[in-house]
């Protein structure tokens, strides 16, 4: 009886890992923090290409996605693999782009406002 214990256990272990094929998938954590540098980087690239809407600039996007890929220590392949596991996995999917959207509050509003009080006089 211990042993399917033990065998039930190991299969719920393996079936959860966080593994998409044999490739890696990035942490909520760690995904969290290159998907926001993503998307700065798209907002900085949109911003200036407006600015400058003569030159065709489509290859320095890429370079800006390598950039953030280098700042973080990962590969594109990392990247865009745990991005379609998350796409996959709605509740985590949900969990991460919360995350992302509470880093972008906390970056737009670096300093806690300070309380109103109750009974002002």
């Amino acid at each position: 009886m211990k042993w399917m214990g033990l065998i039930f256990c190991s299969i719920i272990f393996l079936a959860c890992h966080k593994k998409s094929g044999d490739k890696e998938i990035l942490t909520i954590n760690k995904m969290k923090g290159v998907m926001w540098d993503m998307i700065r980087a798209d907002e900085w690239f949109t911003q200036t290409q407006f600015k400058d809407s003569l030159h065709k600039r489509t290859k320095e996007n890429f370079e800006l996605y390598e950039q953030v890929f280098k700042i973080h220590h990962i590969n594109k392949a990392q990247y865009y693999n745990s991005y379609k596991y998350y796409e996959a996995h709605p509740i985590e999917f949900k969990v991460l782009i919360d995350s992302v959207n509470a880093l972008a509050e906390r970056e737009k509003w670096p300093g806690k406002p300070a309380p109103i009080p109750a009974n002002p006089k």
